[in-house]
């Protein structure tokens, strides 16, 4: 069963990332990218529309009126940089909440999940042109999303997975510091951890996440990376040394 969807962000790049991801998965076909949520609403309101990819930090409508306004016409995954929408967000029954940075085997998830509410013989009604149609997908045998993107103050930026060495957590932000700069962005350190390959990355400290490849040394509980000495917490102590034991470093 094809779900078609929309999306509804007044970002512009966030509408290509997510239109890039829906092009990706092959149940999914793109019926329209809307930037303003009023016409998104009336696309919704019209019928045929099985899932709403929908922003919360809008003009003119938030993503929670739009909700509340919409009703239960289709389902509906919220993508935004607040987490703090999150409980409100529930108590409207959306299938999903995606955090921006939003990695792909995240969002994967999320449609999967959706995809398996809606029963395969229930029938659909599709009499809008999708605007993206769903290309055939052949994933690799292991897929790896090898950048991010995150929302810094006034933009969002695509930081390669390669380029970072460490990030680390500060009360309400986290800085990812890069081979070439420090990168700021509102995000719990849980979120990010969930959206970094585990394979590349390890929480070794309530504050710090690091690259693997990236170790220079290990003394004493202290990882030396890029000369900056990062300790290794106790809760977090067994795993990476476990993890390490399997790696060439």
């Amino acid at each position: 069963m094809t779900l078609n969807c929309i999306i509804v962000d007044d970002e512009p790049l966030a509408l290509d990332i997510l239109e890039d991801y829906i092009s990706k998965v092959p149940f999914l076909t793109l019926v329209k990218r809307c930037e303003n949520p009023i016409d998104a609403l009336q696309t919704v309101q019209e019928g045929g529309i099985d899932l709403v990819f929908l922003d919360i930090q809008m003009p003119e409508l938030t993503g929670i009126q739009f909700l509340k306004i919409a009703g239960n016409k289709c389902h509906y995954i919220l993508t935004t940089a607040y987490p703090e929408y999150a409980l409100e967000s529930y108590d409207l029954n959306v299938s999903d909440y995606l955090l921006k940075p939003i990695a792909f085997d995240r969002f994967y998830k999320a449609v999967e999940k959706v995809h398996k509410q809606i029963k395969p013989a229930e029938p659909t009604t599709n009499t809008i042109q999708p605007l993206v149609s769903a290309q055939p997908f052949v994933a690799p045998p292991n897929p790896v999303q090898d950048f991010i993107f995150v929302k810094t103050e006034h933009k969002i930026q695509k930081i390669y997975l390669h380029d970072i060495l460490f990030i680390e957590g500060l009360k309400d932000y986290i800085s990812i510091f890069t081979k070439d700069e420090r990168v700021i962005t509102l995000q719990s350190m849980k979120k990010m951890e969930e959206a970094l390959p585990t394979a590349q990355f390890i929480r070794v400290h309530k504050s710090y996440i690091i690259a693997i490849d990236k170790i220079k040394s290990i003394e004493r509980s202290r990882i030396t990376i890029n000369d900056k000495i990062i300790p290794v917490g106790d809760t977090y102590r067994d795993e990476f040394y476990k993890v390490i034991g399997n790696k060439n470093i």
